[in-house]
């Protein structure tokens, strides 16, 4: 129990908020867009444009830095908590200025740059899932704790940093001035994940600091508000609850296409000279060069989806150039032949690697076992396969055989070497030999 005393007193917050008037000002400053406030708003957007347009992860951070985008959102949470009505009213009004002001200045920047070009830092923000969620309400509590305590430190830049409100909002703008409504959409919802679970986080912080009640409301009221927070959250997380499950499933197919595409680099006397890899539609495209590649091959490509759990994949094979084309001259064909040579030797390298290794892993095992027994003063390792009469299968065996002074070991000590060795090897059985090495 005092132990549980002790880690409570660690994690109380009370002794460190600052005076409740203190945090009402802050908050109730940082809402309003006028002056010095619309001034730095309007500069983070045009830097958050030039950021995208560009694809500079340095200028889209400086963006996140010194939007002061954040401001109205803390202040709609701490409204709602404290039922601060006419502000809550203020928050929204500056808050939906802020927005459109937002989207007004990066669709007109986009519609004017000559840059129209989608780079992966406008990507990266139109495919928003929960994991933005959790982006958005943690960066969200660590921002609210910050405001309401004497020493904030520097959290505020970095929950700005991490949350990320300008950037969405300005590849929104570049959706509407190029027309692609799903870039538009895809970004507009990120910033609405953002918006409300930053909200959030600050509601939830001030009920739990007891900030003091600006309207005396019944219980009926208090019912209707914590219903309509309620519906906005459930609303707002359940598309990115499946478009992180879609990103989870897209990223283990290409983890398994990878490995199949790996398996068949060099195929029937053909290389494979481009890949693409499509997840959203699961499919997946191979170009080869080479002997020509006929229908039963490309039936035995597909057959193969099937060892790396494939088979919903959709196999498209193209023959890029074959060695049988008479329009290819001979310099292209002796380019050709060198990158499937080069890679054929690569292949060889790793085989004799392999063998290295094994050829080794005797001297490895002498060097670990003869600290435990000395008497061990030699030993040689190879592999085999088992075969069985009964048609099973083949099993996999390694065969050991040590040398031993004078025949020293003891059946408990060749039992305990035996089972050590299963473990270090991995392997289910091993045939262990021993002898004196006496001729």
């Amino acid at each position: 129990m005092n132990l549980i005393h002790q880690l409570f007193h660690y994690l109380r917050l009370e002794g460190e908020v600052e005076d409740f008037a203190t945090i009402h000002k802050t908050i109730e400053k940082d809402i309003v867009f006028k002056g010095t406030n619309l001034w730095i708003l309007v500069f983070a957007i045009i830097v958050a444009s030039v950021g995208l347009n560009m694809n500079s992860t340095a200028v889209i951070i400086g963006a996140m830095l010194i939007s002061p985008l954040m401001g109205p959102i803390n202040g709609i949470g701490y409204s709602i908590a404290t039922f601060n009505f006419p502000l809550l009213k203020s928050a929204l009004r500056n808050f939906g200025f802020a927005v459109g002001a937002s989207l007004v200045a990066s669709t007109a920047y986009f519609a004017m740059s000559p840059v129209s070009t989608a780079h992966s830092e406008i990507l990266a923000r139109t495919s928003p899932t929960i994991y933005d969620v959790l982006i958005a309400f943690f960066g969200g509590l660590a921002g609210i704790v910050a405001i309401s305590s004497k020493q904030k430190g520097n959290v505020i830049p970095g929950v700005a940093i991490a949350t990320a409100l300008m950037p969405p909002l300005c590849t929104a703008g570049y959706g509407l001035a190029t027309a692609q409504f799903d870039f538009f959409f895809g970004a507009f919802y990120l910033f609405t994940i953002n918006t409300v679970f930053i909200a959030l986080s600050a509601v939830i912080v001030s009920q739990l600091l007891k900030f003091p009640i600006i309207t005396l409301v019944g219980e009926s009221h208090k019912k209707r508000v914590n219903q309509s927070i309620t519906f906005v959250i459930v609303v707002t997380i359940i598309p990115s609850i499946y478009f992180g499950y879609r990103l989870v499933q897209q990223e283990k197919f290409t983890q398994k296409t990878s490995r199949f595409i790996n398996s068949v680099g060099i195929f029937e006397g053909n290389y494979l000279l481009k890949q693409e890899i499509h997840p959203s539609k699961r499919t997946i495209t191979l170009i080869y060069g080479g002997s020509t590649l006929n229908e039963a091959q490309k039936k035995m490509l597909n057959k193969k989806l099937k060892d790396y759990s494939l088979e919903d994949a959709t196999l498209i094979v193209h023959q890029g150039f074959s060695q049988n084309d008479g329009n290819r001259n001979e310099d292209e064909n002796f380019k050709v032949e060198i990158r499937r040579l080069t890679h054929l030797l690569a292949v060889k390298e790793n085989k004799m690697d392999s063998l290295l290794q094994k050829v080794n892993t005797g001297k490895m095992i002498l060097n670990e076992l003869s600290a435990l027994y000395p008497d061990i003063t030699a030993c040689s390792y190879s592999e085999s396969k088992e075969f069985s009469m009964t048609g099973t299968g083949t099993e996999k065996l390694a065969l050991i055989t040590f040398q031993v002074k004078n025949n020293r070991l003891s059946a408990r000590d060749k039992e305990r070497i035996h089972n050590w060795l299963l473990k270090r090897l991995n392997l289910n059985k091993v045939s262990v030999y021993y002898g004196t090495g006496e001729k």
